[in-house]
């Protein structure tokens, strides 16, 4: 079976995120996870800063890290059973540019709210050109989405407008916030030169 896509999602619509649902009854059936603008996600593909990372586990290794892009932040974790996602968590100084690929995880918090984080299948170091290439990209995807849901044009815009009743205006903010942000970072690099 091949693998799904992993889709491209700016950390403040991942951590808004709060619907999963399995894609058949077969106990092998896929789990997603439903964004607000329609992103259907299996696996999720991110590249921000690495910020933060701790080594959480008491009997073998299982790494906490923190990745930051322009609009939040998302939370990874990466055990015995990601042993290369570990080892990369590891290894990776902070704070340092990285790209990852994983899995929408979830689990309920102490007061019984769901959270969100992600489970890598891969960490890898990233440079600041694959960065602002992904914001770019993930800004395009999320317009794309935007667009669907407007138009009800997409099942899965349909049913997340239903879900959360998106406002489509405050993504649109968070698109031109992610855009502004590649725009100073510009704006910082040449004048440091």
């Amino acid at each position: 079976m091949p693998r799904e896509v992993a889709k491209r999602v700016f950390a403040k619509e991942f951590q808004a995120s709060n619907l999963t649902y399995k894609d058949g009854d077969d106990q092998f059936a896929p789990t997603y996870l439903l964004t607000p603008t329609g992103a259907k996600c299996n696996r999720v593909f991110i590249v921000g800063t690495l910020t933060e990372k701790t080594n959480i586990g008491t009997d073998s290794e299982f790494w906490k890290g923190r990745v930051t892009d322009p609009t939040g932040a998302f939370v990874i974790y990466a055990s015995q059973y990601q042993p290369e996602a570990a080892q990369s968590l590891a290894d990776i100084e902070v704070p340092s540019f990285v790209a990852v690929i994983g899995k929408p995880n979830s689990f309920k918090g102490q007061d019984g709210t769901m959270i969100f984080s992600i489970r890598p299948e891969i960490v890898v170091p990233a440079d600041g050109d694959t960065r602002d290439m992904w914001v770019k990209d993930t800004i395009y995807n999320t317009a794309d989405r935007l667009t669907a849901m407007k138009a009800d044009s997409d099942p899965d815009a349909i049913k997340a407008k239903e879900h959360y009743n998106t406002d489509v205006e405050e993504y649109k903010n968070m698109l031109l916030s992610a855009a502004k942000s590649l725009k100073q970072m510009k704006v910082v690099v040449t004048n440091s030169k």
